[in-house]
């Protein structure tokens, strides 16, 4: 049975934006809490936006080595929030995170020519997820895809694609990698908008590539 390409849309900073992502069809919403970050937003204002998610549809937090406050803060306004390290952080340092907030994690790989994403992934055995990034200046792909013939076929552990993600190309990224989730930022923000206020037309033409990236596998399988 082929499995369904799970969707989260990042970088959410408006009501009307999210509301327009979780019709679309996105499984995940993401909130990122580094400050550095033109997307960044509050921990109160994340938690205004999160309110207005329906059940099923799951928050995400994005850090940056972050100081434990923030995480907790983050934690405590956001029922269900997932966490995102995007960072720095070591596996020892992530999985004692997840052990003080019981929260689970994803932890962000910046994927590049030589970078051992098999060890990367075999430190973190107890992430829910390793997402997959570009490797740019700075932390997050800055919306540049990589070359995802980079990417092992075993990876132990669920892989979420991301980095320079956008409705012409995500059906390729689902067809190659066969994640089980991608996540799109940039790939659906207003053109010459900006960051963080995203389309919702893109936000839909993306979620409905992931649909039909989804059939194809599966006629080809069957």
């Amino acid at each position: 049975m082929t499995q369904r390409t799970r969707i989260k849309i990042c970088g959410l900073t408006r009501e009307a934006d999210l509301a327009a992502a979780v019709d679309a069809g996105a499984d995940a919403v993401g909130f990122v809490f580094y400050p550095k970050s033109p997307r960044a937003v509050s921990v109160a204002r994340a938690a205004e936006l999160a309110r207005g998610l329906p059940p099923f549809v799951t928050p995400v937090g994005l850090f940056v080595n972050a100081e434990p406050a923030l995480i907790d803060a983050a934690v405590a306004a956001i029922p269900q929030l997932l966490l995102q390290f995007h960072g720095d952080e070591t596996a020892e340092a992530c999985e004692a995170c997840q052990r003080a907030t019981g929260r689970p994690y994803l932890r962000a790989a910046r994927m590049g020519p030589g970078f051992a994403l098999l060890d990367f992934a075999a430190a973190h055995a107890n992430a829910a997820g390793i997402l997959l990034d570009a490797h740019v200046e700075g932390y997050g792909g800055g919306g540049k895809s990589f070359d995802w013939s980079l990417i092992p076929a075993n990876v132990p552990r669920p892989v979420v694609l991301s980095g320079g993600l956008h409705p012409a190309n995500v059906i390729d990224g689902i067809t190659q990698v066969r994640p089980w989730a991608v996540d799109v930022s940039s790939g659906v923000e207003i053109v010459g908008g900006p960051k963080g206020h995203k389309d919702a037309a893109l936000m839909r033409q993306f979620c409905d590539a992931v649909r039909e990236a989804d059939a194809r596998i599966a006629d080809a399988d069957n």
